[in-house]
């Protein structure tokens, strides 16, 4: 991925709903002039939740989000619908998409988009065949309804205008490292480039920093861990920043300048994508661990197990140090979130780079739902190497400067 690319966690997330048929992979086409999502007559094509990155004007970097009718049918048909529930825990606006009168099952799903807290709007499709069905709704539907022909474009101008008017307040993020540093200010990355870093390239969670921070007009220095003393030797003064792998967050507190700020790129993307605050508190559970005690691991990207892995191998084995072999630590990946939590003492989650920030607050309103405590990879580690007093946190996302304990 080069630096102008924009990451699919970044992107808004537009997710559409509808019965089988209702023309939803035509409207994608429709609205974004090419043919990216596969069309039939016959009910049931699309059938897992399909994804395609694209640029919607005006909007700018989009994803959307094509998938399976409501209305499935069978055994295959109800893990579709499951497949399709799943997608509201990230997504940023939808489009209900009805092919004429509205039925039941629409006007259920208009509720649970209602309860999510999804802003919407009603696509009234096929317009050129069926004719302007917004007149079939029920008034509450009908303030943001609009009637649509994916075979004439009719329409099609007037409802991008009406996606950007529903883009939710503040979906813009901040920047990564707001608060923290400005323009002219040095920022020292502390980047270890081991196993789990891509050959020829750096992890996302790096690459966006830097971007970041170019963007804000800072001088980023980068090297090693085992280069962090020749680093801040070749500085002429300390740097008013220190962003590290949260690996080596115990070595570079040890040697960070007294008037330089730490932080870490896990705590970075935990204040970007949810709520820094709450992974702070989270972390307090860490101390009531016993060794019957069980943790859930919740990593955002799926890949093959690797020596020293983060999340499987080196933050259980300091929690184990801490509380004892006999914790039971389980450990998920991408989508794979169980619903219930309430057998869990303590979640911990991953930096979430690989998801946009509605899925990440969407689980921690999950677990704060089920009375379960989440931290965060960084804040996790910090805490258990008896640092976390030292670590930065982003403006308005944390507690304001240190973490009280």
């Amino acid at each position: 991925m080069s630096l102008m690319d924009t990451p699919k966690a970044n992107r808004l997330h537009i997710a559409l709903y509808g019965r089988r048929n209702a023309g939803k992979s035509s409207l994608i086409n429709a609205l974004t002039g090419q043919e990216i999502a596969l069309v039939s007559d016959v009910a049931g094509t699309t059938a897992d939740p399909v994804e395609k990155a694209m640029e919607l004007h005006p909007i700018g970097p989009v994803l959307f989000i094509d998938t399976a009718g409501y209305d499935d049918e069978g055994a295959l048909g109800a893990l579709r619908v499951s497949a399709t529930e799943k997608t509201l825990d990230r997504a940023d606006v939808a489009l209900l998409v009805l092919s004429g009168p509205p039925e039941a099952a629409d006007l259920d799903w208009a509720e649970r988009l209602k309860r999510r807290k999804i802003p919407f709007l009603t696509v009234c499709t096929q317009a050129d065949r069926l004719g302007d069905c917004r007149g079939d709704l029920p008034s509450a539907l009908q303030e943001n309804a609009v009637a649509v022909s994916a075979a004439t474009g009719e329409g099609i101008g007037q409802l991008r205008q009406a996606i950007c008017r529903i883009i939710p307040e503040g979906f813009e993020q901040p920047s990564l490292t707001r608060g923290l540093c400005a323009a002219g200010d040095t920022v020292l990355l502390v980047m270890p480039q081991d196993i789990q870093a891509p050959k020829g390239r750096l992890i996302l969670p790096q690459v966006q920093t830097l971007r970041d921070l170019l963007d804000k007009g800072c001088i980023p220095v980068c090297c090693t861990a085992d280069a962090l003393d020749a680093a801040l030797d070749a500085l002429h003064a300390p740097p008013k920043l220190i962003i590290t792998d949260s690996q080596c967050f115990p070595l570079v507190a040890e040697k960070k300048p007294e008037g330089s700020l730490l932080t870490s790129f896990s705590v970075l993307m935990a204040a970007y994508k949810g709520e820094i605050g709450d992974f702070v508190r989270g972390a307090a559970a860490i101390d009531r661990l016993t060794e019957n005690s069980r943790v859930l691991i919740a990593e955002a990207c799926t890949h093959a197990p690797l020596t020293e892995d983060i999340g499987r191998e080196k933050i259980p084995a300091l929690l184990r140090r801490q509380v004892g072999p006999g914790l039971q630590v389980d450990v998920t990946a991408g989508v794979d979130f169980p619903r219930e939590l309430t057998g869990y003492d303590l979640i911990i989650h991953c930096g979430g780079c690989m998801f946009n920030r509605r899925y990440i607050l969407s689980r921690q309103a999950e677990a704060a739902e089920q009375g379960v405590p989440m931290t965060n990879y960084g804040v996790a580690i910090a805490k258990l190497t008896g640092i976390l007093d030292q670590v930065s946190w982003p403006a308005a996302g944390g507690p304001p400067e240190h973490t009280p304990q």
